[in-house]
């Protein structure tokens, strides 16, 4: 935690990068030890940038979620998404899959067979959103919004494209369950943006070029830069090249949420159901897919955050 009373910077997070082999990297920034969660968000990955060699590509097997909406936001590539809910949607850059799990989904991510045919990229972002007490034992659901349905609000060399959620009174489309934002910004050299205080919980994620918070300083590639609750921020691109960075946040959450594995709940013992639910094969099976993950061994309890 940051200890000068003058600055806008509540905590930067480094994320921990992870190789799942031949050379594909993901960065988890939430959790982390720094900071648990920012409002809803619980989970923040990015993965890659990475090209996958003819006849490689994503194989995420089928696994379990509870307790939480999963968004994923591609900048580079396609991911072949199916469900138990029979949902076989692909993504693509700029689009949204939004995945509420609820009381039990399964799923799997994969590239497409059409895609190994060739050298393919893959470069995005996948986030858990906790639900609300009130939505975590809904039944699940999936949408996908493509990228025309997406607003964007652009001047002065900013260009932000509102992903989830609420930002500058523009609103997305996705039906989200608590106050939240999440928002692709890009901006040119030298532009700026001053960052609205309407939520209690705000971050930003250096995803390309770096971020100028003036007095508070500048931060590079792949910081998780948190922000003091009602701190006045303008955002601006650092140097000579231009920023894209991704702002994500909110209201804190009813409570505290446990996580393990896949599984966020507002109960330990629920998501110890879970665990053996899993176990037993007791979740609906995606149509089409006969493989899946099996439960790793996890000891102890879940951890609660915050």
């Amino acid at each position: 935690m940051s200890h000068d009373p003058d600055t806008a910077v509540e905590v930067t997070v480094v994320p921990r990068t992870h190789d799942l082999g031949d050379g594909f990297q993901v960065r988890r920034a939430l959790p982390s030890r720094e900071r648990r969660m920012v409002g809803p968000f619980v989970f923040f990955d990015e993965m890659g940038p990475h090209t996958f060699s003819a006849g490689q590509g994503l194989d995420v097997r089928p696994h379990p979620h509870i307790g939480l909406s999963t968004v994923t936001y591609l900048l580079q590539g396609e991911i072949q998404h199916r469900d138990s809910l029979g949902t076989n949607q692909s993504i693509r850059p700029g689009e949204v899959n939004w995945m509420t799990a609820g009381k039990g989904i399964v799923h799997s991510e994969r590239t497409a067979a059409g895609q190994r045919a060739h050298p393919s990229p893959l470069f995005g972002l996948q986030c858990w959103v906790a639900l609300p007490k009130s939505h975590e034992e809904n039944d699940p659901s999936f949408l996908h919004i493509g990228a025309p349905q997406l607003p964007v609000i652009e001047g002065d060399g900013a260009t932000a494209r509102i992903i989830s959620g609420s930002f500058l009174g523009q609103a997305s489309p996705v039906p989200v369950a608590s106050p939240m934002f999440y928002v692709d910004l890009h901006l040119q050299p030298g532009a700026r943006l001053a960052m609205p205080a309407e939520y209690s919980e705000r971050a930003v994620y250096v995803l390309d070029g770096s971020l100028d918070l003036g007095r508070d300083g500048r931060f590079g590639r792949g910081q998780l830069v948190v922000l003091k609750p009602g701190a006045a921020v303008t955002l601006g691109a650092g140097g000579a090249t231009a920023a894209r960075l991704m702002l994500l946040g909110g209201e804190p959450m009813d409570g505290p949420r446990f996580l393990s594995w896949n599984f966020v709940s507002s109960s330990a013992e629920r998501i110890e159901q879970a665990k053996q639910d899993w176990k037993a094969q007791a979740f609906p099976k995606v149509p089409g897919e006969t493989e899946f993950i099996p439960l790793p061994d996890i000891p102890g309890r879940p951890v609660s955050y915050p």
